[in-house]
């Protein structure tokens, strides 16, 4: 072999050895690619396996939370259907009581009467005096009684709302109480009032126990009352305002109870029902009353109905 053909040999080794290592080089930058790739795939799975665990944990908070929450709502239907049983049966029972209690305190009354008008001067001025005292007492427990079936009667009626002009309403309650507006020389003053979906008896109800209020409860000078109604979102907005004796405001919302009296009966007459009954009649139409007054500043009371489609 001659040198030129060895030589010729030796270069051709060495490209072919250059080719291999290439080839080696190429492997290796695949093969570090290829492990990078799974590098990162291994990543991105235990980042969602971390993100399925976390997902795993929040969903059995909130099987756990809606389950609860299932059971709160059990809970909550249970005790309002025993409320709804537990007033009904109230209601009963006040009605029922009313009703029996009214035949034997008539026949009291009757009997007291007869004694006052046979008897009076003909006996003792004590005896005059006791016989007052039993036709007096007679005649609060009938006002009594008669209170308590109209508190009981709010919410066992049945009438369907109607659309209900409040001026009518007003006119009513109004015509109600005339002997009582002349006799304090009152003079009662309204805006438009709107019409609203309600039962008209008691909203009737609801008016003449309010305007009566004003009047009963007012100071040495006449009664200044008036009547108004705005718009308020899906409600309307009532006020009744008085320049009467007020009311201390601790007091705003103990007089709305049933029997709750900031007066005796000496002071002024009643039973200490008639709030309570606008309580029910306004809550039971699906809105609220509230007072605000002061000693001696007249008081504003307030109640809402509700907005329906058929005053639209």
């Amino acid at each position: 072999m001659s040198a030129s053909t060895q030589q010729i040999d030796t270069k051709t080794h060495v490209y072919c050895l250059n080719i291999d290592i290439s080839h080696i080089y190429c492997y290796n930058m695949d093969y570090w690619h290829y492990m990078g790739e799974i590098g990162e795939l291994s990543k991105a799975f235990d980042h969602m396996a971390e993100e399925l665990k976390v997902t795993t944990i929040s969903y059995d908070e909130l099987a756990e939370e809606v389950a609860e929450r299932e059971q709160a709502e059990v809970k909550l239907k249970q005790a309002v259907t025993e409320l709804k049983r537990s007033n009904a049966e109230l209601e009963q029972f006040a009605y029922v009581a009313s009703h029996d209690l009214q035949e034997p305190l008539r026949m009291v009354s009757s009997f007291a009467q007869l004694l006052a008008q046979r008897y009076h001067g003909k006996l003792d001025k004590n005896a005059d005096e006791f016989i007052e005292y039993v036709v007096d007492g007679v005649n609060r427990m009938q006002r009594l009684i008669n209170d308590l079936l109209a508190y009981s009667r709010v919410g066992t009626r049945d009438k369907p709302y109607e659309l209900t002009d409040c001026e009518a309403v007003l006119d009513k309650s109004l015509a109600n109480l005339q002997v009582a507006i002349e006799d304090s020389k009152a003079a009662i003053t309204h805006d438009p009032l709107p019409s609203v979906t309600a039962d008209d008896l008691q909203l009737v109800q609801l008016f003449q126990n309010l305007l009566g209020n004003t009047i009963k409860f007012r100071n040495e000078k006449p009664p200044l009352v008036h009547v108004s109604a705005r718009q308020e979102e899906n409600e309307w907005l009532f006020s009744i305002r008085d320049n009467g004796i007020g009311i201390d405001e601790k007091y705003a919302t103990r007089i709305f109870l049933v029997f709750e009296r900031l007066h005796t009966s000496a002071e002024y007459h009643g039973t200490g029902i008639g709030l309570a009954i606008c309580k029910k009649i306004v809550e039971r139409h699906g809105g609220r009353i509230w007072v605000e007054s002061g000693p001696g500043k007249g008081s504003t009371f307030y109640f809402t109905l509700p907005i329906t489609s058929e005053q639209n």
